[in-house]
């Protein structure tokens, strides 16, 4: 219901400031693009069928469903799509940090809204935040402070830091350094996408950190974490909450026993 109300606010807000509403019969067109096929596309469904759902029945707003594939050049493709043709009034969808760098600044510069319902790179926010701009879920850099003030809190002295190269992972790896008052001994930055942990495994083995911390959303960290259990390296392992979303655990099972999670 919160989300319901963000978001019939946001459309709200659009009829006010002169949005083109009247073109489309009264209604509020919602362009969402976000992932429906491969890596992440869990929580692209869970978006768009949440969305659905606060909106059904509602005959003042139309939704135009468009699917990114996790690729940054088909999100630019899909955007000028519809602020150009379909004339969309509110933009919202992206679930990667990456394609939200590519689509919302020029969204928002053409003067449409944008709800981030997933993504919230440190870009965006601060000097950099759009008036036209609304995050109804995070910053990134947030979750992973909080697990900096907690390892820190339960005295951990040094910490091995990894996360996918992209927007996302380097805000998350930002925010926990910011509270994280030990040392620091590894940081490193993977592929986006990335399957086969064996020499990031053999670089956390070889390390004299006490603690793994990671973010490694979808399938990314089930692949690491299977691989992790079956090492044998015995560093205990803590994450942000794409690290151990529920559809994680379920493909992890006991090998998530033990883990420490930071999330709302």
């Amino acid at each position: 219901m919160r989300f319901k109300g963000l978001m019939l606010a946001a459309c709200v807000a659009a009829l006010g400031a002169g949005a083109h509403a009247d073109g489309h019969g009264g209604k509020i067109k919602v362009g969402m693009i976000t992932t429906l096929s491969g890596g992440g596309a869990g929580l692209g469904i869970d978006v768009r069928d949440g969305f659905m759902l606060a909106v059904k029945g509602n005959d003042h707003v139309e939704l135009v469903v468009e699917d990114d594939q996790r690729k940054p050049d088909i999100a630019v493709q899909l955007a000028d799509k519809l602020i150009q043709k379909k004339k969309v009034d509110v933009m919202t969808g992206i679930i990667w940090s990456n394609l939200a760098m590519a689509v919302v600044p020029a969204a928002t510069a053409q003067g449409k809204f944008y709800l981030s319902p997933n993504a919230g790179p440190s870009a965006l926010a601060g000097r950099g935040c759009s008036p036209n701009y609304f995050n109804v879920s995070w910053q990134n850099d947030a979750f992973s402070e909080a697990a900096g003030a907690y390892l820190s809190a339960e005295g951990v002295g040094k910490v091995f830091l990894m996360a996918p190269n992209y927007p996302a992972g380097q805000d998350m790896m930002a925010g926990f350094k910011r509270f994280f008052e030990g040392e620091v001994t590894n940081e490193v930055y993977t592929k986006l996408g990335q399957t086969d942990y064996a020499a990031e495994i053999a670089q956390i083995r070889a390390s004299d950190a006490d603690q793994v911390y990671f973010f490694l959303p979808g399938g990314m960290g089930i692949s690491f974490m299977k691989q992790y259990a079956g090492s044998g390296v015995d560093k205990p392992v803590a994450g942000p909450a794409f690290s151990f979303a529920q559809g994680i655990l379920g493909a992890l099972g006991e090998a998530a026993l033990g883990v420490k999670n930071t999330a709302h």
